[in-house]
């Protein structure tokens, strides 16, 4: 029976998901687009607030140079200069812990000390409250195109000027000159602006937040199919394939090469059920695999109950044997543990040789990254001709190892094409 653990999570998740739950992802990207959305908000604000006090300057100077009257220049002097004084606080607002947390109520602000602060300036000193809807309908326009975002707010900057317009009006109860058409027009003109200018954010925003999502889902996308393809291919192979469109193929003067059989699994497969028999490959290699990631080794292929796996590339390696033997000998331990674990009696017999290969990517279809060369084929004799339970090593290996490693010498083997070979046992490490 296989205890569960984490290498019986389905092969789809752990390429794709790593078990990330669907509900997280989707809350991930809803806090990712409210960040991104505040951040925008800050930077229009300020964009705003920089607009406004050029404007208002410009303003200020007009008025003060279109009134022949002395008054008339204090006054538009003084409520210009209210304006711009509300207008830089709220600029340097922005750049602050506070308009960082609390952006709205800036943007409130900038709306309210334009068309509020004109209407209380005007009540409070002439009691002459027409509705002055013009700066009020310029001011909304203004905001729907430098902030188009949020809706809700733009809804209650209007809110905001209208009841203030109000209030004033039954606190001084002034007397409207104008025929009653005319305020019937320009509400209605004022309206029209107000609807306008919320539905116009209120689309950008909905357009803007399924842009979001769907630039996401890409990238997402894009994040699988690279987790993917790195599940296939080294990752600097992987970058070579996205710069160049040719043959991919290194040649590599010292590398060492693992081979793995399981002993005894092809006679294990004729009284296996196919489900069970391939999900106790699939636990074993699962545990190879986290090895070889542990080790900085990379895995080649698996070949039936084979695996194969090279120390020193696609990054090159000054002494890439340790790499191996440590691996090696951890496979043994991670196979005992195995069988103890599921009442079973694999043994596997690894076999280890150091050398030249030349390394590639092959195919169109189902493409593979794959090694050439004798080293390739001693590796594979060690473990053909090697001992049950035991790891073979060549004479080039161990002359790397043998300071390190407790190795018995096994002696000349007849080997399949290389003829006699000497071999030698892989123990231990003593160092």
């Amino acid at each position: 029976m296989i205890h569960p653990n984490n290498s019986d999570k389905t092969q789809l998740d752990a390429l794709i998901s790593h078990g990330i739950p669907h509900r997280q992802i989707n809350n991930n990207l809803a806090e990712s687009y409210k960040e991104q959305r505040q951040s925008f908000l800050l930077k229009r604000l300020q964009l705003q607030a920089q607009i406004m006090l050029v404007a208002g300057l410009t303003l200020i100077a007009f008025f003060i140079w279109q009134n022949s009257q002395l008054e008339g220049k204090i006054y538009a002097f003084k409520i210009g200069l209210v304006v711009e004084l509300f207008t830089l606080i709220c600029w340097r607002l922005c750049k602050t812990y506070i308009g960082r947390r609390y952006p709205h109520l800036i943007f409130l602000s900038l709306c309210w000390s334009v068309t509020c602060a004109v209407q209380i300036d005007v009540a409070l000193l002439f009691n002459n409250l027409e509705p002055r809807i013009n700066i009020w309908t310029l001011m909304f326009l203004t905001q729907a195109t430098i902030v188009p975002v949020e809706w809700g707010i733009h809804l209650i900057a209007q809110v905001g000027t209208i009841g203030c317009y109000l209030i004033l009006y039954l606190l001084y109860n002034p007397q409207l000159t104008n025929p009653p058409a005319f305020y019937v027009e320009q509400g209605l003109y004022f309206s029209w602006t107000c609807i306008i200018c919320v539905f116009s954010v209120y689309l950008y925003e909905r357009l803007r937040k399924q842009e979001f999502y769907a630039r996401k889902a890409m990238e997402l996308a894009q994040q699988k199919s690279e987790m993917l393809l790195l599940n296939i291919l080294p990752e600097m192979i992987v970058e070579q394939l996205k710069q160049q469109h040719t043959t991919i193929a290194d040649s590599f003067l010292e590398v060492t090469v693992l081979f793995a059989d399981i002993v005894g699994f092809t006679e294990l497969s004729t009284r296996t059920p196919p489900t069970e028999l391939v999900e106790l490959l699939n636990t074993i290699f699962c545990l190879f695999d986290q090895l070889a990631e542990r080790h900085g080794v990379e895995k080649i292929k698996t070949i039936g109950d084979a695996y194969m796996a090279v120390a020193g590339l696609p990054k090159k390696s000054d002494n890439p044997a340790p790499a191996i033997a440590n691996m090696a000998l951890d496979m043994q331990n991670a196979v005992a543990t195995f069988n103890e674990e599921n009442n079973q009696s694999f043994r596997i017999r690894i076999g280890i040789s150091t050398g030249p290969v030349v390394a590639g990517v092959i195919g169109l279809k189902k493409f593979a990254y794959d090694l050439w060369g004798d080293t390739v084929n001693i590796a594979s004799r060690m473990e053909s001709h090697g001992i049950a339970g035991s790891i073979q090593v060549c004479e080039v290996s161990y002359q790397l190892l043998k300071d390190k490693y407790l190795l018995e010498k096994r002696g000349l083997i007849q080997v399949k094409g290389k003829g006699e070979m000497m071999t030698y046992i892989l123990k231990e490490i003593i160092i």
